[in-house]
């Protein structure tokens, strides 16, 4: 039932992506009833046409022996798949009498189908011959037919993907695909915020509204349109990126009439059926209905471009600013809420109530070291009646160095891309940084040490710039040169120049001799600008992101430019990489930065003033990590309840509004620990990638288990969200996933610790109540409610059994409560 469930969910958003934007009047005319069956057209297709592939595969499996285990369910599949083949291809048909689609994608897609139908009635049909009839002379042709519908299948389902999704769906994210294609994504954007019924009521516009106007429709095209219309490449002859080139037109003439939509060819194209061979875009997701609507207006109104027109893209400041702090408020000690209480005024939202110390403690313990609290360390700090005592206890955990070190190695590890294990080791094409992380954290470095002895390293810590040496040929963009470019903008300035490593950005406005230029500080040799890995001819020259912040000789070597970089970059005068880094602080521990992304720092934030006075504050307090999580955690801001959110894909939308922290999933090294903490430990000493102190003997002295953050990545951490470190990765997934649930509830290492940690708790508790009471009181620092009593009970209804409290632990570990940071 519950992969029927999966299916299905998976089916009924495929109807939601596949509904046409318009609908003709002449449609609607038609019974409802028709076009509401044309729409369960992919749910037809989603589920049962994909039968005939699971009953290709099982055939080749068995290819030997027709007659074999698998028969009847082979059957079962050929004959249900093959029915939703015909029944498929009769609802895609009312569904084209809508008259939504059109032209040579959609006309290849619905005979591929109908072709498709009819081999699967064939397929079913010769199956048929051989079960009921016997006529096994018949099985070669089966088989035959059932691979041929397999391929239809497959192609129609790519043609159907372009259809919905834009030309080249499937293919986009292939090997093979086109540069173009593989940038797709990111270069589509969201789409505009600015609704077409702004405009539409006025008469005229003045130069403001203009303006906006302008930058609505700019916007759409630099998303939409400039893989295909701009510099880089140029179909059609044809440039949608400057204004000149806008009103030129391509190789037909003019694209746009001002105040002529009818014979706009431009807005023609757009409107074309999505799979019109001439529609546009041509790849990619259409236009959307307000889209649309706003470049019709655009050249209904003149397609005003003032020549002092505004940047399609945001660009935040570089340097520093210190707003003046609001007035005090009685019960806001913290500099903090003061900026959260103006927002809150601004946005009338009223302050909750702090949590209770139980969710505090548990919250700041995970959030400073990583490991929950014991439940004597619960009882005293619930018993204790000074009035600062959070204030205390952040103090104390912060002091914690070696328990703090490691469980913020894992945010740097990921950021830094550090491992202790992968792709580059082996031949010397990548250097570990683990020893040098682990002490600066523990000594509390300053970052902008901690900043410049990344950019000019030590041998200990050269592993950030020096990338990973790929082994075999590899395209321009991930020269060990490019890599320190891309991480560097990334992790340290949030800046992604990962498309303009490969050509001009389309979602920002950086451009590809800016991304060589930069990428030239960490080549011994002056890099040739290639774009999509096309040589130029043109060399790039040496240079800062920004100007402002000084030059950079070309001349010199990779060393003496590393370090006018770092002594460039850690001025006090690049505002930046101090926002980026409390940004990232900000979003570790409140689930969402004050920007996000948090690698988009040119995003705008929900508190401009709360970003900027939190930056200079930090540069002030001598770039003091420590000091930045002291202050946060210690705002009655940090201690609002833990919110959820409805919609993921919200978090980082433009219109986020913040009432409090997010509900977040622990990561997988906390997770770890604390199972370790509460059954049994996972890691041995022996696991030890990474050992601060040297020997294992001194560590098992002053460690009661093996921390998850000090072991190489293994099926149980990647299940549960650790990524490979090959990449930068500066913020998790923080969304459950299926991968997780099996391996939670199948896991062969999960399993192994709960065996043991059963016995320990067996031998232990004699009694199934003092067992339950103990259990609880270790994982949540409480008392089970009696619902929770009664299911224990249950469990252990045949008394402290082992395979029973190991089914109590398993059930424990699975709560929300213990999988969540409330």
């Amino acid at each position: 039932m519950g992969c029927i469930s999966i299916l299905l969910v998976y089916a009924f958003n495929a109807v939601a992506e596949s509904v046409p934007a318009d609908v003709p009047a002449s449609a609607s005319e038609a019974w409802w009833g028709w076009e509401f069956l044309g729409r369960l057209h992919p749910i037809m297709v989603h589920f049962p046409v994909s039968l005939l592939l699971i009953a290709a595969v099982m055939e080749v499996m068995t290819f030997r022996k027709f007659q074999s285990s698998l028969r009847t369910g082979i059957n079962w599949l050929v004959f249900v798949g093959a029915g939703g083949a015909l029944i498929s291809a009769v609802f895609g048909w009312l569904l084209a009498s809508s008259g939504s689609y059109g032209g040579d994608t959609f006309a290849t897609h619905q005979w591929v189908g109908i072709a498709t139908a009819v081999l699967g009635i064939l397929v079913a049909f010769f199956l048929w011959l051989i079960i009921r009839k016997k006529r096994y002379g018949f099985v070669k042709v089966y088989q035959a037919l059932l691979l041929l519908a397999t391929v239809g299948v497959s192609v129609a389902g790519h043609y159907g993907g372009s259809l919905t999704h834009g030309q080249d769906y499937l293919l986009s994210v292939t090997p093979w695909a086109s540069d173009d294609d593989e940038l797709l994504g990111g270069a589509e954007g969201p789409s505009t915020p600015v609704e077409w019924q702004t405009f539409a009521s006025l008469d005229s516009l003045d130069d403001e509204q203009e303006m906006n106007l302008n930058l609505a429709v700019r916007t759409i095209l630099a998303h939409k349109c400039y893989q295909c219309h701009s510099s880089d490449k140029t179909e059609g002859e044809l440039r949608l990126d400057q204004k000149e080139f806008v009103f030129q037109g391509g190789e037909s003439g003019p694209v746009i009439h001002p105040g002529d939509v009818k014979n706009s060819e431009l807005v023609r194209r757009i409107t074309l059926p999505p799979g019109h061979k001439e529609a546009m875009p041509g790849k990619g997701k259409p236009l959307n209905d307000n889209e649309i609507a706003l470049i019709k207006l655009w050249v209904e109104k003149g397609a005003p471009w003032p020549d002092q027109a505004k940047g399609i893209f945001r660009v935040a400041p570089l340097a520093p600013r210190q707003p003046q702090l609001p007035a005090a408020v009685v019960g806001l000690e913290n500099p903090l809420d003061l900026w959260v209480n103006e927002y809150f005024k601004k946005n009338e939202i009223q302050w909750p109530t702090v949590v209770d110390d139980r969710v505090f403690l548990r919250r700041v313990y995970f959030d400073l070291i990583g490991l929950p609290p014991g439940p004597q360390q619960l009882a005293d700090f619930q018993a204790d009646t000074r009035p600062d005592k959070r204030k205390l206890i952040v103090a104390e955990l912060l002091a914690r160095d070696n328990d703090y070190a490691t469980h913020w190695t894992t945010f740097w590890n990921d950021l830094l891309r550090n491992d202790y294990t992968g792709p580059g080791y082996i031949t010397n094409g990548r250097f570990n940084i683990s020893d040098w992380l682990y002490r600066s954290l523990a000594s509390n470095k300053p970052y902008d040490q901690f900043v410049r002895e990344l950019l000019a390293p030590s041998e200990a810590s050269k592993g950030f710039i020096k990338g990973i040496e790929w082994r075999g040929a590899v395209n321009s963009s991930q020269t060990t040169a490019m890599q320190a470019a891309q991480n560097v903008s990334q992790a340290l300035l949030g800046v992604n120049l990962k498309c303009a490593s490969c050509h001009d950005s389309f979602v920002s406005d950086w451009k590809l001799d800016d991304a060589y230029a930069f990428a030239n500080i960490f080549s011994e040799t002056q890099l040739e600008i290639n774009r999509c890995d096309i040589p130029t001819g043109k060399m790039a020259d040496t240079r800062l992101l920004w100007p402002e912040l000084g030059n950079i000789p070309s001349s010199g070597s990779v060393e003496q430019k590393s370090q006018e970089l770092a002594r460039a970059l850690t001025q006090p005068e690049n505002g930046r990489i101090y926002r980026t880094l409390v940004n990232r602080i900000w979003g570790q521990l409140m689930g969402r930065g004050i920007v996000a992304p948090t690698d988009e720092m040119d995003k705008q934030p929900w508190s401009q003033d709360l970003l900027d006075w939190m930056a200079v504050y930090f540069a002030e307090e001598g770039y003091d990590i420590k000091k930045l999580l002291y202050l946060i955690t210690t705002s009655k801001t940090y201690q609002l309840p833990s919110v959820t959110v409805a919609d993921p894909a919200t978090i980082n939308a433009d219109n986020f509004v913040f009432t409090g922290m997010l509900k977040r999933k622990l990561t997988a090294e906390q997770f770890a620990d604390a199972v370790s903490m509460v059954v049994h430990p996972i890691y041995s000493v022996e696991a030890l990638k990474y050992n601060p102190l040297g020997n294992e003997e001194a560590f098992k002295n002053v460690n009661s288990f093996v921390r998850a953050a000090l072991v190489q990545n293994d099926p149980f951490l990647t299940a549960l969200g650790r990524p490979s470190r090959e990449n930068i990765i500066s913020a998790r997934e923080g969304q459950a996933t299926l991968l997780q649930a099996m391996e939670l509830t199948n896991g062969k290492l999960l399993n192994e610790t709960l065996i043991a940690g059963a016995k320990e708790w067996a031998d232990d508790h004699q009694s199934p109540e003092s067992l339950t009471e103990a259990v609880f009181r270790q994982s949540f620092g409480r008392a089970p409610s009696e619902d929770e009593r009664r299911v224990a009970n249950e469990i252990l209804e045949n008394g402290v059994d082992t395979n029973a409290v190991q089914d109590l632990l398993w059930a424990v570990i699975l709560l929300p409560e213990f999988q969540f940071i409330e």
